[in-house]
């Protein structure tokens, strides 16, 4: 038994549902409702199926390779419905989106299978079909052929290729067609595609523009500006040349009005959001004026405005004499304050000035405080300042009046007593007393609604609770954590801003990256210095008790610091070298003073905590398994650091162990030897030691060992085993240039190098 229409649109409207929920079941659907909407079928059948295939094909939640394997499918039906005689209209509209829908996927397919004649040629049928109705179908049906070329001339030209690897995740365009394919040559199809392009932008040169194809070709043509630059100029030459106002000098109706004003709204917007995503193309300057001259005209066609007929002058403040009878109209009550009562007067009726009764009888003292404060003061910023001189004289008017009348009656005399004390009746004579306002008769209010009349003595803010030593290094913590992601955002100093180096520049006044890294090495290296070493003159005693776990160091601040900025030193220790060697410099230098100060008051102290040692080795362990041959960051960093020992040259000697990094470590070696004296006899033993038991360092070292030091090449490198590792500085007396007390140029080794970093550390 056959079901009627209603019922099968019930089953395909549950259907679409269905899908809606769950997009895996869209082929199913689609294959089963092809033979219920053919072109056989009823018209409200056929409304629902080209309607669903336009939305189907529409959805992002159908994925592309669905889509297009179904395309391939559906194409049957819709040349059917096309070419169907007398067809609905509403029918073709949804015909043609789905077509335009499947283009480009049909197109993909045909790349790929270039033997699969019979699908070009349906898709070419429905493609011939919408053409033909471009120019003659109603409104609506041209408007679904303007989409349908829009999608044929992207697709047939060409486009950008993001990754010729995977071309199916590029933009389908002519670009992915090979030269001789035998259905779809790109020598046909760029002609054809540039010649719709021409026949698309003609409606801008047609006298009568419609409003609603005009709308459509402008929308669809924003799509081609950003996707095809080669075509992109000629359309925004096109639009330029358009005027969406010229129709404005014919006689307008409503009708009209509305359709130019849609164009013209339209033109802005495209041209708007070319700017917008180009602000300096080649058509910016024009673009601006077209668009300040599009609002100019706009301006001057439908501003009506000024042709309107001018308000009558008659006075704001009330209607003229003249008109009050003939309008029946009253002027405004613009009388003065209502005169006071006779007999005594309260403060209330002194200071009101409104005749309302309401307003008179509303007891405002059972209002909080702050709700009248919150309502007053905005109220008075509000008024404007003549309406409160106004009330303030009548304020003052009143209270002069009424001092006068009392002085007057003072001063009046008394009547005559007579001889019956019966008949003894003084005169009235009001005095200040009486004078009071009729809440002072009240019980007094609680006076911590009120505000306490006191003078306010200066504040001052308690003290801060004392942190424990847990939330003072947690705070320290949280703080320089902060200072070091302001450090990964603010740039290098340009070298026009970088300080000229030398001795009386100052450190970290440019408020820049390397200021920033000024003070925070400064903070770590001179900000506790002396206050983690404790005395130990007076209590040896109490320390012999001292558990071990007691006498373990608790990690400071300032080595909460140290850690933090060798971890910022090594993530990216190429780029960061300079702030490694400023902050070795100022540790150096700190170790320098602080043991100087040993040399004063003989007091029992602790020896002071060395803390360059540590950190320059544990840098150059850090930096040296990621060097290569060719980094020279090794060599900077030791020919500019302010002090080397042997447990550094045997750093160094360790990447002979490298075949490839064995020119690196004599390099390192022979560039000491000459910058730095002070080292050059261990940097010439450490040469030696390569020669003798490096057999890939001993080519390279006996050249620079032939000018220094030839008598080691007459013997046998068997027979000398390699030396123990040295960890003592070497040591050399100062010069006589050094000042007293502080350390000279060539102290511990070879002192402080004559570099900009090396100033900049002890600056």
């Amino acid at each position: 038994m056959s079901l009627s229409v209603p019922e099968q649109l019930t089953q395909l409207d549950a259907a679409r549902q269905l899908v809606l929920q769950d997009s895996g079941l869209y082929p199913q659907i689609v294959q089963g409702i092809l033979p219920i909407v053919g072109a056989n079928a009823r018209l409200e059948l056929r409304r629902w199926g080209a309607d669903f295939l336009a939305e189907t094909f529409a959805s992002p939640l159908l994925v592309p390779q669905e889509k297009e394997r179904l395309s391939i499918v559906i194409l049957q039906t819709l040349k059917e419905l096309l070419e169907n005689q007398g067809e609905d209209n509403n029918v073709i509209k949804s015909v043609i989106q789905a077509a335009a829908s499947i283009y480009a996927l049909v197109f993909r397919y045909i790349i790929s299978n270039q033997h699969d004649s019979a699908t070009w040629d349906h898709m070419t049928a429905i493609k011939s079909n919408v053409f033909r109705r471009w120019d003659t179908a109603s409104g609506g049906i041209r408007v679904c052929c303007i989409k349908f070329v829009q999608r044929v001339v992207q697709v047939q030209t060409p486009g950008v290729v993001a990754d010729p690897r995977r071309p199916e995740q590029n933009e389908v365009s002519l670009a992915l067609v090979p030269r001789e394919h035998p259905l779809i040559p790109p020598s046909r199809l760029e002609p054809e595609a540039l010649g719709l392009l021409d026949r698309l932008l003609n409606v801008f040169h047609e006298e009568t523009s419609d409003a609603i194809l005009v709308n459509a070709t402008l929308n669809c043509l924003g799509t081609l500006i950003r996707t095809r630059q080669n075509a992109a100029n000629k359309i925004i030459t096109a639009i330029l040349n358009f005027n969406p106002l010229k129709q404005a000098s014919s006689p307008m109706t409503p009708k009209l009005k509305v359709q130019i004003k849609s164009m013209e709204k339209t033109t802005r917007t495209v041209l708007m959001n070319v700017l917008r995503r180009n602000e300096n193309g080649p058509f910016a300057g024009r673009i601006r004026q077209y668009i300040d001259r599009l609002a100019q005209t706009r301006f001057e066609t439908f501003d009506e405005g000024s042709k309107k007929r001018g308000l009558p002058s008659e006075p704001t403040d009330g209607l003229d004499n003249a008109k009050r009878m003939r309008l029946g109209a009253e002027l405004p009550d613009r009388s003065g304050p209502p005169p006071l009562p006779p007999g005594p007067v309260s403060h209330a009726q002194l200071f009101t000035l409104s005749g309302d009764r309401g307003l008179t009888s509303f007891d405002v003292t059972q209002l909080p405080i702050d709700l009248i404060v919150r309502i007053t003061v905005p109220v008075l910023h509000r008024i404007e300042q003549p309406a409160v001189d106004a009330a303030i004289n009548a304020v003052r008017s009143r209270y002069l009046t009424l001092k006068k009348t009392q002085a007057a009656q003072a001063q009046a005399p008394a009547q005559p007593v007579g001889e019956e004390e019966e008949d003894y009746e003084p005169d009235f004579e009001p005095t200040e007393e009486q004078i009071v306002n009729k809440t002072d008769n009240l019980p007094p209010e609680d006076p911590l609604r009120l505000p306490p009349d006191l003078a306010l003595g200066p504040f001052k803010l308690p003290q801060p609770p004392p942190l424990t030593p847990e939330e003072t290094e947690q705070i320290g913590k949280g703080t320089i954590s902060r200072v070091f992601s302001m450090m990964s955002v603010l740039e290098e100093p340009s070298a026009a801003k970088r300080q000229k180096p030398g001795l009386n520049r100052l450190a970290g006044s440019n408020y820049d990256r390397d200021a920033w890294m000024t003070v925070i090495t400064r903070l770590a290296t001179r900000a506790s210095a002396g206050l983690d070493e404790e005395d130990s003159g007076d209590n040896e005693g109490a320390e012999s008790k001292v558990t071990i776990a007691q006498q373990t160091p608790k990690p400071s601040l300032s080595d909460g610091i140290r850690e933090t900025l060798w971890k910022f030193v090594i993530e990216d220790f190429r780029a960061r070298i300079p702030i490694a060697i400023s902050w070795l410099n100022e540790e150096w230098f700190n170790d320098r003073i602080q043991s100087q100060s040993q040399d004063g008051p003989k007091i029992k102290k602790r020896p002071p905590k060395g803390h360059y040692d540590k950190w320059m080795l544990k840098i150059l362990d850090s930096i040296v398994p990621f060097l290569d041959a060719k980094d020279k960051v090794l060599i900077r960093f030791l020919s500019e650091i302010p002090a080397l020992d042997a447990r550094v040259l045997d750093r160094v000697k360790g990447l002979a162990k490298d075949p490839e990094r064995v020119t690196l470590a004599v390099n390192a070696l022979y560039y000491l030897v000459l910058v730095r004296p002070p080292v050059r006899e261990i940097c010439i033993d450490a040469l030696v030691d390569l020669w003798r038991n490096f057999e890939d360092a001993r080519a390279p070292a006996a050249k620079l060992l032939k000018k220094l030091r030839p008598d080691v090449l007459n013997e046998d490198p068997a027979n000398h085993a390699p030396p123990p590792p040295s960890a003592d500085v070497i040591k050399h007396p100062p010069t006589s240039n050094s000042k007293e007390g502080l350390p000279s140029a060539s102290v511990e080794g070879e002192g402080i190098p004559n570099t900009p970093n090396a100033v900049t550390a002890a600056g």
